[in-house]
């Protein structure tokens, strides 16, 4: 038996004793009790040996392949298993993986361990009421002190950072060279003083996204994530990771398509003997699937040390293109019962909701037009657009942004 089916059959003995059975009740990831129940189900993995299975051994994981991981999402698919909405995204996909390139050792060991135990749960501090898609323009002021750092700004579309244990923060320490220059990440307790964090409610009536306001927040230096003014290098990698590539467990072979989308077939109730109804179904199927390979040969890019933020941007572009398309048509589909229905239904409305929802995947992480400049540009070698502010320092661009 091979080291990946020796561990299929530890993941296969040890899940039906240590997790409950997956049922058909779909639960709500954005709740401070649901968030504490799947803590201790992400500290019953740790304990099994079974969190952190790609991760180094050195910060707490199995150090194993992707085969290993994949195996066990296998194994795992009909348990309970950790679901902390995002957060799953921002923690275990993005800054974590981040962490573990530009972090001391010092930091990690203080940190990785924690959130294997479920002990740490992290959001994104990064864009701005002033900067958004252009990332590197951010005001947020990181000044030294004698014991650290002390933090001034204001973020924003932070995902669940109400529900979150730390963020990881871009701020900017160096205000006389060019905007990309003068850049510093730190790791900061959502707790900390000075620290306010908002909900925003969205037009779906969740409340996924928060806004920071950071008033004096002190932070040590031994927080900080990387070097001094050379945060985007930082960037760049976290980019990669929340763009989609280079995730544990990442698919990076192609799988059979598997079933018909459940959703669309229970919307379209009573019409599937319409040619047309059929045909629309089938282009969202067959859609689903493309996006799935999409992201599994940037994964594969990402293993070979091929992936960049702009090769990452075609998995978000194709995404969100897809995502915007199957909810209009999930709710064309449905007709009148997508846009009516009774409250006291379990799961009503989830078609209008989706739909509701469906443009955000084409803004979070960066717009779809960002996401094809930086296809141009960094993969297709295109000529880049004119920049007055790239060579300047940053505080002669903010002065002349005042005067214009």
């Amino acid at each position: 038996m091979s080291p990946v089916e020796e561990f299929r059959a530890e993941a296969r003995e040890w899940l039906p004793a240590n997790l409950d059975r997956r049922g058909t009740a779909v639960a709500d990831p954005h709740t401070p009790e649901h968030v504490a129940e799947h803590r201790a189900i992400q500290r019953r993995l740790f304990d099994g040996g079974f969190a952190g299975i790609t991760w180094p051994s050195e910060h707490g994981g199995r150090g194993l392949t992707p085969a290993h991981e994949r195996v066990f999402q296998e194994e795992a698919a009909g348990f309970v298993t950790p679901d902390f909405g995002i957060l799953s995204v921002t923690t275990f996909g993005s800054c974590v993986p981040t962490m573990i390139r530009h972090a001391t050792p010092e930091f990690l060991a203080r940190h990785v361990p924690r959130v294997l135990r479920g002990e740490e749960l992290w959001c994104q501090f990064f864009s701005e009421p002033a900067a958004g898609s252009d990332l590197a323009g951010v005001q947020t002021r990181a000044t030294r002190v004698d014991d650290g750092w002390r933090l001034d700004g204001a973020k924003i579309w932070s995902s669940l950072a109400h529900l979150a244990d730390w963020g990881m923060c871009l701020a900017r320490t160096n205000w006389d060279v060019p905007k990309h220059k003068g850049l510093t990440w730190f790791g900061v307790p959502t707790d900390a003083p000075g620290l306010t964090v908002r909900p925003i409610r969205q037009i779906g009536g969740s409340s996924e996204f928060c806004e920071e306001f950071l008033d004096g927040v002190a932070v040590p230096d031994a927080e900080r994530i990387g070097d001094v003014d050379r945060g985007w290098s930082v960037t760049s990698t976290l980019l990669v990771f929340e763009r989609g590539a280079g995730r544990p467990g990442a698919v990076e072979t192609p799988d059979a398509p598997g079933p018909l989308p459940a959703d669309l077939l229970a919307a379209a109730t009573g019409r599937l003997g319409e040619r047309e109804v059929r045909r629309r179904i089938a282009s969202a199927f067959v859609e689903d699937y493309v996006v799935a390979q999409l992201k599994a040969r940037i994964a594969t890019f990402s293993r070979l040390g091929k992936a960049d933020a702009g090769v990452a941007a075609y998995g978000k572009l194709g995404l969100a293109g897809a995502t915007a398309a199957r909810a209009r048509t999930a709710l064309e589909l449905g007709g009148a019962a997508a846009v009516a229905w009774d409250p006291a239904e379990a799961g009503a409305g989830a078609t209008a909701h989706a739909f509701l929802e469906s443009k955000k995947p084409a803004i979070a992480g960066g717009t779809e037009q960002m996401q094809r400049n930086g296809i141009a540009e960094r993969v297709l070698g295109l000529p880049r657009e004119r920049a007055v502010d790239v060579d300047l320092p940053f505080a002669e661009v903010l002065k002349r942004a005042r005067e214009w």
